[in-house]
């Protein structure tokens, strides 16, 4: 067996993919995760087991919070991952204190032990987001290339969905967003990992570790939490239709993101990990495709054969942003990366697994309902 390869958030949903990926390819892994009920349930699921019995294969209960688990968990490890993270855009525009300390502090000591401990640490990746662009580009008939500011509470109230040319506010168009693109984090989830991405390009390179920061569009597949209303719309919307509930979909049900299967997202990290194309550059990992958010519910309808309701809502959360897609260029030529799994027989493959899992159970309010009523209740959502 190979080098061993660090990855926290290791029992997550993109970590158990990666682990499985990289066993395949002759490494060992250790798996350090808190286990958090909101993304894990109140016990870990069972399907860990199998990855469990691997030999090359090590879990670690612990803390990116806490340095010693760090010092811990970093011992004898050639490579880090470093997935570990709250997730959520609107959970995270309360929950200021918590996303900050996970993912700064968190971030913050890992690379604390790298520069004052002794380590064999020769690579490191770190997971960053879609979300530090904000609003992605866009094209101007007249301006050209631009990049729009997070849309306003006047706009989103008027139900001006489509952002629009910020010089000369006429009508635009999402394109690709390149890695050159401008950024503009709108919500403190996207600003957490904006911090990460600094951290890790000075840190990293004023103490010589090679690193490289991969920008992840939105990720689905089989094993992606079922548990947490917070993010992830295949899940929320698979629940809706197995319990029979009405889809609602927020503002006119065209904003459109960029969805890579977990399989295409683990091997560009593997490539990552086994060359030094990447080295420090930061990468979009994305399909490259621009999908609805409707397009995505009615695939789910198709494959479930389910015909739940479709509600157009014309609620909106603020610091939602409208259209986000990647330009994938930059990963395809460092790395040869190219996605293989297309959105239809990627969501075929994660209902398949949804109907292998139990359907939640809850009374009068569910998850996700329960998640909408914290936001309108701080007023960063329309009731």
């Amino acid at each position: 067996m190979g080098e061993k390869v660090l990855i926290t958030g290791g029992l997550g949903f993109i970590g158990l993919a990666l682990a499985r990926t990289l066993v395949r390819r002759g490494m060992a892994v250790r798996l350090l995760d808190n286990l958090s009920p909101q993304i894990h349930g109140a016990v870990p699921q069972p399907e860990l087991g199998t990855l469990l019995e691997e030999r090359h294969v090590e879990v670690m209960r612990g803390d990116v919070c806490r340095r010693q688990d760090w010092v811990t968990a970093l011992s004898d490890v050639a490579s880090v991952v470093h997935l570990a993270a709250e997730t959520g855009t609107g959970q995270s525009m309360y929950r200021i204190g918590d996303y900050t300390s996970t993912n700064v502090l968190g971030t913050a000591l890992l690379l604390d032990v790298l520069a004052n401990d002794h380590h064999q640490v020769t690579k490191l990746l770190l997971a960053s987001s879609r979300s530090v662009y904000g609003e992605g580009a866009y094209r101007c008939a007249g301006c050209g290339l631009v990049y729009p500011p997070i849309r306003s509470l006047d706009s989103l109230q008027a139900g001006q969905w489509e952002p629009l040319c910020p010089s000369c506010c006429g009508p635009i168009h999402p394109v690709a967003t390149p890695e050159s693109a401008r950024t503009g984090p709108a919500s403190v989830y996207a600003a957490t990992k904006m911090a990460q991405e600094d951290l890790v390009r000075i840190a990293a390179n004023s103490h010589g570790i090679p690193f490289l920061i991969f920008r992840l569009q939105n990720v689905y597949g089989e094993g992606q939490s079922l548990n947490n209303p917070y993010t992830g719309i295949l899940s929320i919307f698979s629940n809706r239709i197995r319990q029979g509930k009405v889809i609602a979909l927020f503002e006119d049900a065209q904003e459109s993101r960029d969805f890579v299967h977990v399989s295409d997202v683990s091997e560009a990290m593997a490539l990552g990990l086994e060359s030094d194309g990447g080295d420090g550059l930061t990468m979009n990992v994305g399909s490259g495709v621009q999908v609805t958010v409707d397009t995505i519910a009615r695939h789910l309808q198709r494959q479930f054969a389910e015909s739940s309701t479709l509600l157009v809502s014309g609620q909106y959360r603020l610091g939602d942003i409208r259209h986000n897609f990647a330009d994938i260029s930059v990963i395809g030529q460092a790395l040869r990366f190219s996605p293989r799994v297309a959105l239809e027989e990627g969501i075929a493959r994660f209902v398949r697994w949804v109907r292998t899992q139990p359907i939640p159970e809850d009374g009068p309010e569910d998850g996700l309902e329960r998640a909408n009523r914290e936001l309108i209740e701080r007023g960063l959502m329309k009731a």
